[in-house]
């Protein structure tokens, strides 16, 4: 074949009218000659100039394409000569582009199941800055097992300013590493510290989620029952090795637990041995008065308490906190350090940036407000309609209690025919479900979507109640 000119026999059709780039074809189509012998190692390609001309599309498009080629390894330039085809990589195949079907066309959703953060209130420009910023951090040698060093300090302070939580005080001194999310913190636990077969009170309802983590490392789950006030301290059996809770926004019922049954469970802690693992996957989120002291702030002794900026931010950044007794967060060093595992620094050094240009202190407060003003116009549509609401002026979501599993089922369907995703307490359970009604979350959706649906929720949530 002439230097820089493709063979006669291979013809390069672009579709225009394609929904695929016109680079993305011409990469697709040389790369299917070089794998099926149309192209051979050492072949010289034309320029990019020279077969955009040729094609008569943009250059950038031809040279999107080499560029594609290239970092696949089926072509290499050398310097002062042009473009070459490599050998045929080892057991390639002809690539041949697949015709994709088309995609039935997607039905919008209105997603009312708690969870998720309000990603909708980020501020882009601050999360594009931070994250370039955290581009520009020199590369770690070694890993930070415990965290990097600037995240914990990070932490402490938003513990501190949000959540009242000053380390080290109280009778015993703690210890604050970086996790990747609260149920890799609880898997790290079971790992670390406790034992197969080791009983685990969960709360029921509760975060099934830790359930199976527990159950996966080998643990026994047991339920503690939830009411009003909290996890049920008497139902705790004796037996247990640890209790794992969320006192100050319970999850899903979203109630929080008795300053009583508080100091029942600390003393039960230190009296039979249980280590308390506190969930405050929402702590900071309160509207009527501020953040309720941490269990860990009252026995840092005992308690293990668990943090995550999955619900302020996003869980894009993968990232949380452990705050832990001396000999558990050593524990949990030494099982990080046996496995080589621990905590990215990537989504650390983001919410380093956040915290540094006030971002953080900024998106919290926004989000405050957003959510209060949200919570506000479910409940007054509820409580118009004469629905009893359950939870704390608090977090992302409400109850609406229902007498039946059959009425919570009836609801979720008639919600989902009408283009809107519900939750029911059943899933919630470990066991079989003692409470039944609808959690309504509030931060998927966009403000407008809420106030769309809430219509059609309440009318649903009204015929579930009565009956009819």
């Amino acid at each position: 074949m002439p230097d820089g000119a493709l063979p006669a026999t291979l013809p390069i059709e672009l579709k225009r009218d394609s929904s695929t780039p016109l680079a993305v074809q011409l990469a697709d189509t040389l790369r299917a000659a070089a794998a099926a012998g149309h192209l051979r190692g050492g072949d010289r390609l034309p320029s990019t100039r020279a077969l955009a001309g040729r094609l008569e599309v943009s250059r950038t498009v031809t040279a999107a394409a080499y560029e594609q080629l290239h970092a696949e390894g089926w072509i290499t330039g050398r310097h002062g000569s042009g473009t070459y085809v490599t050998t045929t990589p080892p057991g390639a195949r002809a690539v041949v582009p697949r015709r994709r079907p088309p995609k039935p066309p997607s039905q919008h959703r209105i997603d009312l199941v708690p969870g998720a953060p309000w990603v909708e209130g980020l501020d882009r420009a601050a999360w594009r800055r931070a994250w370039r910023a955290a581009a520009d951090a020199q590369p770690l040698l070694r890993p930070q097992r415990a965290g990097l060093p600037e995240y914990r300090a990070v932490i402490a302070e938003h513990l501190l300013r949000h959540r009242g939580l000053v380390l080290g005080a109280g009778p015993g001194e703690q210890d604050l590493l970086a996790t990747t999310g609260t149920t890799a913190a609880v898997s790290e636990l079971a790992l670390a510290v406790l034992k197969p077969g080791d009983v685990v009170a969960v709360e029921e309802p509760g975060y099934q989620r830790a359930v199976q983590a527990f159950r996966a490392t080998g643990m026994r789950v047991v339920a503690a029952p939830v009411d009003t006030d909290g996890v049920a301290v008497d139902a705790v059996p004796a037996k247990a090795r640890a209790v794992y809770c969320s006192p100050s926004h319970q999850y899903p019922l979203g109630g929080r637990m008795a300053a009583a049954n508080r100091v029942a469970l600390v003393e039960r802690a230190r009296a039979e041995g249980w280590l308390v693992i506190e969930d405050d996957y929402d702590g900071e989120l309160r509207y009527d008065v501020a953040p309720l002291p941490l269990l860990v702030g009252l026995a840092p002794d005992v308690v293990v308490h668990l943090g995550t900026t999955s619900k302020i931010f996003t869980s894009t950044l993968g990232t949380g906190w452990m705050v832990a007794p001396p000999d558990v967060a050593g524990a949990i060093l030494a099982l990080r350090e046996r496995t080589g595992t621990g905590p990215s620094a990537a989504g650390q050094r983001v919410l380093i940036e956040l915290a540094r240009h006030g971002d953080l202190g900024r998106h919290l407060r926004k989000l405050r407000r957003e959510l209060s003003t949200r919570r506000e116009l479910v409940v007054a549509a509820l409580a118009d309609a004469d629905l009893a609401v359950l939870g704390d002026d608090a977090g992302a979501h409400v109850v609406v209690p229902l007498p039946t599993i059959t009425a919570e089922r009836q609801a979720i369907e008639a919600a989902a025919a009408a283009g809107i995703t519900l939750d029911g307490l059943a899933r919630h359970h470990d066991l079989r479900p003692r409470w039944h009604g609808i959690a309504i979350g509030y931060t998927a959706c966009s403000r407008d979507e809420l106030v769309g649906a809430l219509p059609v929720v309440v009318r649903l949530l009204v015929t579930a109640v009565s009956g009819s």
